[in-house]
């Protein structure tokens, strides 16, 4: 039966395809004729421009697969998300990229969340093209390379005019005792100086720092690309931590041992989740984006 389910995909995929293309020749042209003159004036319309096509994924995730996210946080969390810069800092799931963008669409900034990516994702048509339009920073996962972009990208982000949201996964940084010796020759060389960097950059304009935290259930398939293709349901944990960036210490060294400490609260946090099945705390379901439904829809309709 799988296979069918993909096929029915197939009007989508034309959809998706089409659309996209058509929102990429908009962006290229806005950023030839407008961007040069007014940046922010550009960024406010490709902010809706990105969120078309983002918005088309997310009708793949509650409609069509009937993936429901739950949301685990406290009062100062759900008072600030949507309202601020921040810097996302979240462990690895498969499509943490996907859950990233319902969690934003719900704050109200999914066209404004941008990510550190491969450099390889950039010349991906539509989502690669649109990610490049907004600005995501692409990285070659070479430090001696990587430096200089990643922190002349950071420093232009300076006057986004909308609330902006930057997603850092710090890769390998998972610091348990049986962990360790396999996560910190890659996170030592990369994960950890790109977190140093944009905390050291962004801490001038950015309040806060999500500390995010996301798991499947145990009575729960992990939810993949090809299985929401499929449209197989799951369920989804997410636990958002609010940091003040003010918090944190000042000199390199010490940025990195706090990312560490993060990261050991993280396997703790997890640890207690596989032991009782849940987070603890408020949690808040996120429900499905009536707007993804009505967009994919209209864009049907096109």
């Amino acid at each position: 039966m799988a296979v069918p389910a993909v096929l029915m995909m197939v009007p989508f995929e034309l959809l998706f395809l089409l659309s996209g293309l058509a929102v990429n020749c908009i962006q290229g042209i806005l950023f030839v004729m407008l961007r040069p003159f007014t940046r922010n004036l550009y960024r406010r319309i490709n902010r809706h421009l990105a969120e078309l096509l983002w918005l088309q994924l997310l009708w793949l995730v509650h409609w069509w697969a009937g993936i429901k996210v739950e949301l685990y946080g406290d009062s100062e969390i759900f008072n600030t998300m949507g309202k601020e810069h921040a810097l996302i800092v979240s462990n690895h799931r498969d499509i943490d990229w996907l859950v990233g963008w319902v969690i934003a669409q719900h704050a109200g900034c999914l066209g404004s969340s941008l990510g550190v990516m491969k450099k390889s994702s950039m010349f991906f048509p539509v989502i690669g093209w649109s990610m490049w339009f907004a600005e995501y920073l692409f990285l070659e996962s070479n430090w001696a390379k990587d430096e200089s972009t990643l922190k002349v990208g950071l420093k232009q982000l300076e006057d986004f005019p909308v609330p902006l949201w930057l997603v850092l996964f710090v890769e390998g940084a998972r610091f348990t005792p049986v962990k360790l010796l396999a996560a910190q020759e890659y996170a030592a060389a990369n994960g950890l100086h790109g977190f140093v960097a944009s905390v050291s950059i962004m801490r001038s304009f950015v309040p806060a720092i999500y500390d995010t935290t996301i798991i499947i259930p145990r009575n729960q398939s992990s939810p993949t690309l090809m299985s929401i293709l499929k449209g197989q349901s799951s369920v989804v944990h997410v636990h958002m931590k609010r940091r003040a960036m003010s918090e944190l210490p000042q000199t390199d060294e010490e940025i990195a041992q706090w990312c560490k400490d993060l990261f050991v609260a993280k396997d703790a946090l997890l640890d207690k989740h596989i032991a009782e099945g849940s987070f603890g705390g408020e949690v808040r379901s996120l429900g499905r984006s009536v707007k993804s439904l009505v967009n994919t829809s209209t864009a049907d309709q096109v």
